[in-house]
């Protein structure tokens, strides 16, 4: 029997175990030797298909653990699919296997991967519910086989599944079903091109493999709703943390602004504390465009050109939508607003997007802005009515007691000891802000002011008034946008000598409008008499034209210099030589020239009557002249 066992060992085939018993016949054995032989060859069978089952197994075994280990790892669902499908076509030893899944969304059924096809029809097959076998496997959740598919009348066949099957030429077919607890997810199916039976043993191997597919899917569901939710965890948690940030920044804005609100700070301290916190630079503007805080890179210069129009005029108009941020590129603008009236605009240049929380940032800017404003302006017309009332009491000659009047002035850091100036800036169009501005001006400079009458009127310390009348009309006329005449008098010795100077100052701002000198800023002692007889507002360009018409006219044609001329010959006493030598000409040049000017004027032109004339003529013609 030894010989059974080397055929075992060698893993022989069936047709090999017949070769000893076919020998023993040939040599002439006994018919107890031939069954005993024949007994020892089923024996040995019988082991052999043993065997074959067990190795089969174990292959069977090794296919679901290496699943399992590609499960364990799994990366890639549709590689994983693939391999399922690949072992279940080798272990089955079919000529192909293939999977379909129910599709929820359209209600039917799909070719999800396939292993061995060869049509594209069928590798791409769609199939509604309950068609063919693979639809009696998902209604009944059991697996079925069928050895001769197109003979088989247990299912609904359909045209085009029977057309899309006999393409790929499949004739036995087994489908199993991919089970989640008690519901169908698809079917995995094995299939030979021949007609076959399939045995429990591969029923129950392609159920085995069916449960990983279902696994496999299962974890990759599971796996992509886990990233989702770990995706929109990090979104949210991304949201908060942004969210959160902008809250503290809005809380330390409210904070550093309120402060700046109980300490009395300024717009330029809104505008650093907003750069600060939000970055960018910001421009502040009153209602005429005038800077009131500009702070951080770009310059304002910069952002008001990136809100230039087409003409160039940069667009400064306050947002209409009060209290909201409007933007222009870059540019974020916040009216400076308080119920009806506007103050400004606020402007933010950043590169950086901003959030609601940093447009409310904005908005409480502009607010706190506004708020300075009004409590500046509330405050600047409280000192100023404490002012003007001074200044009032003292240009109407209500001086009353004087200790009285000291410690008034004194509270309000006025030393009416010290020699003053007296300024008179006649009735304009813009009186209001005239005021306003005065009113600034007195407080710096430790004086007072008022709008007396149809006048604004200003108390300074010096002993200057004409270069202080200049300079205030030039300032104002700056801060107004329009020419402002100043008309002053003194230095004065307070409490008494206000009257006198007001009266001086308004007739020397009336001269000057008199002398054409709009504009312009000149005391009383600089206008000399020329102030006294202008100062009712008379029309000086009549008198001139018939005192010193001729003279003038001749100096406007011939380019001369009579007018002059005349001037240094009454300033150096009728003294032609003395007048020459002021003039740094010769003596003889100045006789001719008075000569021409005797032709001019007529033979009587230095008859004493005549004189007077001529010299207040060339008075007011240098004062006109000159400016």
């Amino acid at each position: 029997m030894r010989i059974y066992l080397d055929l075992l060992a060698r893993e022989a085939t069936a047709v090999e175990f017949e070769g000893p018993i076919t020998k023993a016949r040939t040599s002439g054995a006994s018919a107890e030797e031939l069954a005993e032989l024949e007994e020892a060859k089923l024996a040995a069978l019988r082991v052999r298909a043993l065997l074959a089952r067990r190795a089969r197994r174990e292959a069977e075994l090794s296919a679901l653990f290496d699943t399992a280990g590609d499960l364990a790892g799994l990366r890639d669902l549709d590689a994983v699919l693939q391999a399922i499908v690949r072992r279940a076509r080798q272990l089955l030893g079919t000529d192909t296997s293939y999977m379909t899944l129910i599709d929820d969304e359209r209600g039917d059924t799909y070719m999800r991967v396939t292993d061995g096809s060869i049509s594209p029809a069928f590798q791409s097959l769609r199939l509604p519910l309950g068609a063919g076998l693979g639809g009696l496997v998902a209604q009944t959740a059991s697996p079925y086989a069928s050895a001769t598919y197109q003979a088989d009348a247990r299912f609904r066949h359909t045209e085009w599944i029977d057309s899309a099957v006999g393409d790929e030429g499949l004739v036995g077919i087994l489908g199993v079903p991919l089970k989640l607890g008690d519901r169908v997810i698809g079917v995995l199916f094995a299939a030979d091109r021949s007609e076959r039976s399939f045995g429990q043993e591969e029923v129950a191997l392609l159920c085995s493999l069916a449960a990983h597919a279902a696994v496999a899917i299962d974890n990759t569901r599971l796996l992509h709703e886990t990233r989702a939710a770990l995706e929109e965890l990090s979104a949210a948690s991304e949201i908060a943390r942004e969210r959160n940030a902008a809250v503290e920044r809005a809380g330390r804005a409210h904070d550093r602004m309120t402060d700046i609100v109980v300490r009395g700070g300024g717009v330029q301290d809104v505008a650093a504390v907003v750069t600060d916190i939000l970055g960018g630079a910001v421009l502040v503007l009153d209602t005429d465009g005038q800077r009131l805080a500009e702070v951080g890179t770009p310059s304002g210069d910069a952002i008001l050109a990136e809100l230039s129009d087409g003409d160039g005029e940069p667009a400064v108009v306050a947002n209409r939508a009060r209290g909201r941020v409007t933007r222009r590129g870059p540019v974020w603008m916040a009216a400076i607003a308080a119920g009806k009236e506007t103050f400004g605009t606020l402007f933010l240049r950043t590169d950086t997007e901003l959030s609601d929380a940093d447009e409310r940032i904005v908005e409480r800017a502009a607010v706190v802005t506004a708020l300075l404003s009004l409590f500046r302006r509330s405050a600047t017309e409280a000192e100023a009515r404490v002012r003007g009332e001074l200044l009032d009491d003292l240009v109407s000659g209500r001086i009353g007691d004087t200790d009285t009047l000291d410690s008034r002035a004194r509270l309000l850091g006025v030393d009416l000891r010290t020699p003053h100036v007296l300024l008179s800036v006649p009735h304009n169009r813009s009186r209001e802000r005239a005021t306003f501005w005065a009113a600034g001006l007195a407080r710096a400079a430790h004086g007072l002011s008022t709008a007396y009458h149809d006048e604004v009127l200003l108390l300074l310390p010096g002993d200057h008034p004409g270069e202080a009348a200049r300079k205030a009309a030039r300032e104002l006329g700056q801060a107004l946008g329009t020419p402002a005449t100043v008309g002053a008098a003194g230095p004065i010795h307070l409490p008494t000598g206000a009257q006198t100077a007001h009266r001086e100052a308004r007739r020397c701002a009336e001269a000057l409008t008199a002398l054409g000198r709009e504009g312009d800023g000149a005391s009383s002692g600089e206008l000399g008499f020329v102030g006294l007889l202008l100062g009712g507002g008379q029309d000086v360009q009549p008198f001139l034209t018939s005192a010193l018409g001729p003279v003038i006219g001749y100096d406007s044609r011939r380019g001369t210099e009579l007018a002059t001329t005349l001037e240094a010959y009454y300033a150096a006493g009728k003294s032609p030589s003395k007048a020459a030598d002021a003039l740094h000409v010769h003596a003889n040049t100045v006789a001719q020239r008075l000569e021409r000017i005797g032709r001019l004027l007529g033979e009587d032109w230095q008859h004493p009557d005549n004189e007077l004339e001529l010299r207040l003529a060339l008075k007011l013609y240098r004062l006109h002249h000159d400016t």
